[in-house]
């Protein structure tokens, strides 16, 4: 007895008909409501900085996409920890997330003794976003207009050279006593609470040398209150093309500051994949990528995997350079 004949498509139809069966109830109920009430977006510093504007940027086009408000909620303090670990211990479910950066999720726990989460492994990564523009400048007194003058005069002057930094620890710090390793300077670490403070006392000339975000420096660099010298980015920066980066100077060094959006560990990955897709959507909007160009930070476009490997490779970098450096761990 022959088996009756089935047409191709509809052979098709059947074996693909397992898998879509087989897709959990609960990710596909997830996707097709969400969200089902506001969505809290937890950005770990105070409002005003480059991180809280992102956020609230994006916050609108994602509630056009998605019918529900994204709240943007500032959780401050402890190095960005507080509102960090406040997303860590929530539920996977899509209504909290937290807009991060690089030093939270891969420097902190180099950094700090008693972290109350682990930046690579308590969080879901949803979308890499940006690229703060990170620059080196120094006080106009300082005898220097390119990297290598920079480093001569440095040279000449051992102990001499203060640098300034928002603290221990901080982007600015780590940048600064890497410069310093590499290029075999003694210079003098000046910390601060902050970057404002540490922006302020560089323009007054209490400190001759600064590594910090566009967004601190470049309105002073074209008031003549500061000098560029260099970026500190692997490749130049398409909103400062002219500008070298340090590496191409002394090879081997690059800081790149990113900043993400993130979930708690365990978020379905359906749900992942639609909230990277529209803030992807969002990031490529014209007026959305000039906002964030006109302060320095340079909007991209990836995909979870993508986002979830540069933040295991920017963790082991930094760890050791961290334990290069010597810097000792402190209390959160």
């Amino acid at each position: 007895m022959t088996r009756p004949h089935l047409p191709r498509r509809a052979a098709l139809c059947l074996l693909a008909a397992p898998a879509i069966l087989t897709l959990p109830r609960t990710a596909r109920a997830q996707n097709n409501n969400y969200p089902s009430r506001p969505v809290s977006v937890i950005v770990p510093w105070a409002p005003g900085g480059s991180t809280d504007i992102l956020a609230r940027v994006l916050a609108e086009p994602l509630r056009v996409a998605l019918g529900q408000p994204f709240v943007v909620e500032n959780r401050s303090g402890a190095s960005g920890n507080i509102g960090s670990a406040f997303v860590a211990r929530s539920a996977p479910d899509g209504h909290t997330l937290l807009v991060g950066s690089m030093s939270t999720h891969a420097m902190n726990d180099a950094l700090f003794s008693n972290m109350p989460f682990n930046g690579a492994e308590d969080f879901t990564p949803v979308a890499l976003l940006a690229y703060v523009l990170n620059t080196m400048v120094v006080h106009p007194s300082v005898p220097a207009n390119t990297v290598p003058e920079f480093i001569a005069y440095a040279k000449a002057n051992p102990g001499r050279i203060a640098y300034a930094s928002a603290g221990s620890g901080s982007t600015n710090h780590l940048c600064a006593a890497m410069f310093a390793q590499m290029a075999g300077l003694d210079m003098v670490h000046v910390p601060y609470r902050g970057g404002a403070p540490a922006t302020l006392d560089t323009v007054a000339g209490q400190t001759q040398l600064f590594f910090s975000a566009g967004t601190q420096t470049l309105d002073h660099v074209r008031n003549g209150r500061l000098k560029l010298l260099a970026v500190t980015e692997e490749k130049r920066s398409a909103l400062l093309p002219e500008v070298p980066t340090v590496g191409e100077n002394l090879p081997g060094f690059e800081m790149a500051v990113w900043y993400g959006a993130l979930g708690p560990k365990g978020m379905p990955p359906v749900l992942t994949r639609r909230l990277n897709a529209e803030m992807n959507k969002a990031l490529m909007l014209p007026d959305v990528k000039d906002k964030m160009a006109a302060i320095g930070v340079e909007v991209v476009n990836e995909t979870p995997a993508a986002f979830a490997e540069r933040l295991r490779m920017d963790t082991a970098k930094w760890h050791k350079v961290i334990r290069d450096l010597g810097i000792d761990k402190t209390d959160a």
